[in-house]
């Protein structure tokens, strides 16, 4: 299950290199809910790929630093850079697609 991280822990965690996806949630949010699962599955088919999550409600400054205007957002960093960005409840078969 993906670590939920704050600002302290972002530049390590995202920042350090190698492929990571960040979950930008709200624990208010149903469609947050519902990607959780799908997620957890593709981070279990994923090994090499690092799965964080960043709850907008506690860490406000990193949804602002990343332009966070709605949840779930998901953003890959490769290497430390924004290398793409999905908005919203989407399949697995799209969050496949995504983080390749």
């Amino acid at each position: 299950m993906a670590e939920i991280i704050n600002q302290d822990t972002f530049e390590e965690k995202v920042l350090g290199g190698g492929v990571t996806v960040v979950d930008f949630f709200a624990v208010w949010c149903g469609p947050c809910r519902m990607l959780a699962p799908i997620l957890e599955e593709v981070e279990a088919a994923h090994p090499d790929i690092r799965f964080v999550k960043v709850d907008i409600d506690q860490s406000p400054e990193l949804a602002m630093r990343y332009g966070v205007m709605s949840v779930p957002t998901l953003m890959k960093f490769a290497d430390g850079q924004p290398a793409g960005t999905s908005i919203g409840l989407v399949p697995r078969e799209e969050l496949e697609a995504f983080i390749a």
